[in-house]
């Protein structure tokens, strides 16, 4: 599926970035029988309903000319939230000195599922918390910022 992503990201985002937004990441995914394709646009001064509207009928046409996916599918258009979840080596960079949650497949030596800290540094094989916890990529299933309200 990241293939069907990799190509969505580079279909839209040109035309994203020509209507005023910053093309965030793609995700696709099955839930249930069902199939979600989910656009995560953002903007310094943040997103809202029109926003998400005015990207989805830019970018629908485009979708079904391409016609990268077979299946039935659901279009969705958001913003990446407050607490957003890193995917990408650039989420990383933007976020380095902040805290994030960084959650794992299974427990590893120390017997933990997570962690919580700041972002110190990271390369392709690690990310290192500020308090030196050093945490191998491929054992990571999620992280997210952390928004202290």
């Amino acid at each position: 599926m990241a293939n069907i992503e990799d190509k969505v990201e580079q279909l839209v985002k040109d035309k994203i970035q020509s209507i005023g937004y910053d093309l965030y990441d793609v995700e696709y995914s099955k839930e249930g029988k069902n199939y979600f394709l989910r656009i995560f646009i953002d903007r310094p001064e943040g997103i809202n309903l029109e926003d998400c509207e005015k990207v989805n009928d830019a970018i629908n046409e485009l979708l079904d000319k391409a016609d990268y996916i077979k299946e039935q599918y659901f279009l969705e258009v958001s913003s990446p939230g407050v607490e957003r979840v890193l995917r990408k080596d650039k989420h990383l960079e933007q976020n380095i000195g902040n805290e994030v949650n960084v959650k794992l497949f299974k427990k590893d030596g120390n017997g933990k599922k997570e962690y919580q800290g700041n972002l110190q540094e990271f390369d392709e094989n690690n990310i290192k918390l500020e308090d030196g916890t050093e945490i191998e990529r491929k054992n990571i299933a999620q992280i997210k910022t952390i928004y202290n309200w």
